[in-house]
């Protein structure tokens, strides 16, 4: 199965370790769910808790606490645009520290149109210096390999610069997890990128999880995918499901294949979005790790 889905055994076994050593994400309010993913992924493997537009912080802290209970690792997402006030934050943090034992985070800005508190961005959150007071060891910043819908390209590259530097200072671990993409090259174009200006950084490839074609290419608008979008409408809609494949396995071969050929290569992983179906997505990753160990 999976030299048959990867072409070869090395890449097979480069996409079991990738999968392995990855991360996924889910929505809150489905605290049933990380005792189901638990059984299909390894322990303590990190999982992603949105913070949902409209939803206070506190609405994940249930689920959270859930997957720490379940053997994983919580890591919620910090919507700086979406935090009421310093006051909420504080007490947020000090409510997933202490009863779902939260070490790190995914700090993103949030594409609300005005903040509803004090926080315009996320290197204000950052620089305000209550993460690292908060109890966080790591943060994990968001990569976009297709750029940001609405934020240019110079700046957007300056802005994550800034978050690392100030993270750093700071005294926090840093990692990237990236936006998932359509085009594989220009996935492995931005992670060379990366590696050439923050040597040693690690980078989690996200995917897009496994679902139906017309739900992705929905999702895939929200997110800001343009460019792979762009270039595949011109194809008509059969090169878009060609290309925006149910099953992310091509994505994942193109990653394990780009990791095998560079040893400088900082991509450590690869992060699933589960567009609010996280059972699927961990039982397509669970048979990447489990087809490395029967016969090949």
């Amino acid at each position: 199965m999976a030299s048959t889905t990867f072409g070869s055994d090395a890449v097979a076994a480069c996409a079991a370790e990738l999968v392995s050593g990855g991360s996924l994400e889910m929505t809150p309010g489905h605290p049933s769910d990380p005792q189901a993913i638990a059984t299909l992924l390894p322990a303590g493997m990190p999982v992603f808790v949105n913070h949902l537009p409209g939803h206070a912080l506190a609405a994940s802290l249930p689920t959270l606490r859930a997957v720490r209970a379940a053997g994983l690792e919580p890591v919620p997402h910090l919507a700086a645009r979406r935090v009421l006030s310093r006051a909420d934050i504080v007490e947020f943090l000090r409510q997933a520290t202490a009863s779902a034992g939260v070490r790190q985070a995914l700090l993103i800005g949030g594409d609300d149109p005005q903040p509803v508190g004090p926080y315009a961005d996320a290197l204000a959150l950052l620089r305000d210096g209550v993460l690292a007071e908060g109890g966080l060891r790591e943060l994990v910043l968001p990569g976009y390999p297709e750029g940001h819908p609405r934020i240019p390209a110079d700046l957007l590259e300056r802005a994550f610069d800034d978050k690392l530097r100030e993270a750093q200072a700071l005294g926090l671990g840093t990692s990237v997890v990236t936006q998932f993409s359509f085009a594989p090259a220009r996935i492995v174009e931005y992670c060379d990128d990366l590696a050439r200006r923050w040597p040693g950084l690690p980078v989690v490839v996200g995917m897009a999880g496994p679902t139906g074609a017309a739900a992705l290419l929905k999702f895939a608008q929200r997110c800001g995918v343009s460019t792979s979008l762009r270039a595949l409408s011109g194809q008509g809609w059969d090169a878009v499901k060609l290309f925006m494949h149910t099953d992310p396995a091509d994505q994942l071969s193109a990653v394990a294949q780009y990791r095998l050929r560079h040893d400088d290569c900082n991509v450590i992983g690869v992060h699933l979005f589960s567009f609010g179906t996280a059972a699927r997505s961990a039982a397509w990753m669970n048979g990447v790790i489990t087809a490395r160990q029967g016969p090949s």
